[in-house]
């Protein structure tokens, strides 16, 4: 039987709607009957192309068992991270806070009175490895319950505090933006710099196209040739590793080791959207044509894949097909080496792209090879022509030759679910992505696409009081618009204003600027709130400025008001642009390179 889950909207609640778990979506109904019911909550959050979500799924939610454990232990609520940002917003703070770390799934156990006790990521079935297990936590939150719950009420209690002081950012109100700070932060990201693959850190490695973005502003201003060095080495590396999609195009979510070789699998709408707008710079300042093409590409996987056909863009494509991860994007030898003998000989495919009869990819929880191959280069395609008796052209032809062919194969298998939701936030990112390209490019085709998806957001999500919301699918719109929405939908129209020179977008962006400043300003401390002033639903008030997957609102604030100043010459803006370094000046200071997004709005108020 189905459950509560069966008539909500986001795939990713649907994809738990015939689970055996007695599912609820966040609602007052939910909390009320755990109030009733004396049960604390079971909050499990993830997305829709989340590999590890799937995993716990299928050991978890779908198992008899353990369902009717959890349903006689919890009132059991499920929910959509990219529905609801706010609600992941909060409970991963205590995830952090209690675990040191975080992703997805999370779960979370909270009273009915919403203050989390418990939180971790993904949890095994079975205890196992020292780690306790679902079924055992269930038993062991239970006896808590039962015997022991002013313990848990005081916990509860102490860590909402905590959090609440986690969404808290010291204003300094004589401050300004410093380039010994930006320095700094140049600094810090060096160190952690990977000379020989690119990126930073070791595994796993991430894009992070927003420092890649304030690397180039550096160099723009400093002319340090390492900073250059850095990003043009990452860039390459990326496309030519395996997070890249050789066959369709498009990068993956990240990799799983320090090389960019072997990938997780899903496509993110703002990884492409952010990743246009580094290889769109990187191109600029280098000219490399290789930088060209991925933002050609990846632009063609996304109205290929990733667009709707009223021009709204959708939020991601799965990792898993099948039931298993990679499947629909994998290669045993035989099969690759067959299409490419049917184009004839001449040129050594299975050494050019790494493939072996055993595999090069492995299963990520038992390290055992699987027999199929990701496609990676570890030198470009044009080196590679000399060693097979070719022009770099002539290679190109061939290659684009097979690629057609495995693609049109590859169509043919089982296809990964397109998560067809249309975020106003992430449409946002792509709509400033598709502006950019038109304008440095001179592709008016981009142009049209942003244009169209504008449109899009204007004609489908936004109330009747002009209020952004956040969630399209299946012609129902709804959820309110959080912070994020606003200052990356607003981003979208002052590019789209830049490359149109059409006087509408700028008028529209300074509305929902104004909108903006009405329902998510913070008046006291300054800063933006992620939920308007009329929704209270949560704990705690989530702000957010550390530079995640995407950068934060608040960093992408202060380059709109730094643009609308620019385009408008409206004090107004300026004296916003000063606000909002004031407050966050004392945590950027503390830790610049967590916040590279801002440290680039920094750059552009002093140079």
């Amino acid at each position: 039987m189905a459950n509560r889950l069966l008539h909500e909207k986001s795939p990713y609640l649907l994809q738990h709607c015939q689970n055996p778990v007695d599912w609820y979506p966040w609602s007052d109904e939910a909390f009320e009957t755990a109030k009733k019911l004396g049960k604390p909550v079971f909050l499990s959050v993830g997305y829709a192309t989340c590999h590890w979500c799937h995993v716990m799924e299928r050991e978890s939610f779908e198992d008899e068992q353990t369902a009717a454990v959890l349903n006689d232990s919890f009132v059991c609520i499920k929910v959509d991270r990219e529905e609801r940002p706010d609600i992941d917003a909060v409970y991963m703070a205590a995830c952090h806070l209690l675990t040191g770390g975080g992703g997805w799934p999370l779960n979370v156990i909270l009273t009915p009175e919403k203050k989390p006790f418990f939180a971790a990521t993904y949890i095994a079935k079975t205890s196992r490895f020292g780690r306790m297990g679902i079924v055992d936590l269930c038993r062991r939150v239970t006896d808590l319950v039962n015997n022991e719950p002013e313990r848990i009420k005081e916990s509860a209690e102490a860590i909402t505090a905590h959090i609440a002081d986690a969404f808290v950012f010291e204003s300094e109100p004589e401050a300004f933006a410093e380039a010994a700070v930006l320095d700094q932060a140049l600094s810090l990201i060096g160190k952690h710099y990977d000379p020989g693959h690119g990126g930073f850190e070791r595994a796993p490695k991430f894009p992070m196209a927003h420092r890649l973005l304030f690397l180039l502003r550096s160099y723009r201003r400093t002319k340090d040739r390492r900073l250059l060095d850095m990003v043009n080495r990452t860039l390459t590396c990326m496309r030519l590793g395996g997070i890249w999609d050789h066959v369709g195009f498009g990068f993956h979510r990240y990799s799983t080791d320090r090389k960019w070789l072997l990938p997780h699998f899903e496509k993110m709408l703002y990884d492409q959207a952010m990743l246009v707008l580094a290889y769109l710079e990187g191109f600029r300042l280098t000219g490399n044509p290789l930088f060209k093409q991925t933002v050609d590409e990846i632009l063609a996987y996304v109205f290929r894949e990733m667009t709707g056909s009223q021009g709204g863009f959708y939020s991601a494509q799965d990792a898993d097909s099948q039931g298993e991860e990679g499947k629909f994007y994998l290669w045993t030898c035989d099969e690759f080496d067959n299409l490419a003998k049917k184009l004839g000989k001449g040129v050594d495919w299975l050494q050019v792209f790494n493939l072996s009869c055993d595999g090069n990819f492995s299963d990520e929880a038992t390290g055992r090879k699987t027999g199929t191959n990701v496609l990676y280069l570890t030198r470009a395609m044009h080196d590679w022509a000399m060693e097979q008796g070719l022009s770099p052209d002539q290679l190109s032809v061939k290659w684009e030759q097979l690629r057609q062919s495995l693609f049109a194969a590859r169509q043919k298998r089982v296809r990964p679910l397109v998560d067809d939701k249309i975020l106003t936030d992430w449409n946002g990112l792509m709509i400033a992505a598709l502006a950019r390209a038109a304008n440095v490019l001179g592709n008016s085709g981009y142009a049209t696409g942003a244009r169209k998806s504008a449109l899009f957001i204007l004609d489908h999500m936004s109330d009747d009081t002009g209020r952004l919301l956040h969630r399209h699918r299946n012609a129902d719109t709804a959820l309110a618009g959080t912070a994020n929405d606003y200052a990356f939908f607003i981003m979208g129209l002052l590019e789209l204003h830049q490359v149109t020179k059409e006087s509408q977008w700028l008028e529209i962006a300074v509305n929902f600027q104004k909108t903006m400043d009405t329902f998510f300003m913070d008046k006291k401390n300054g800063g933006y709130f992620l939920t308007p002033e009329d929704q209270n639903d949560l704990p705690v008030r989530p702000k957010e400025l550390y530079d995640g997957a995407i950068p934060s609102a608040n960093a992408a604030v202060l380059k709109n008001l730094i643009m609308l100043h620019r385009l408008t010459g409206e004090n107004v803006w300026k004296n916003q642009t000063k606000n909002q370094i004031r407050a966050f000046a004392v945590s950027v200071k503390k830790q610049p390179s967590a916040y590279t997004h801002t440290l680039s709005g920094w750059d552009e108020v002093l140079f």
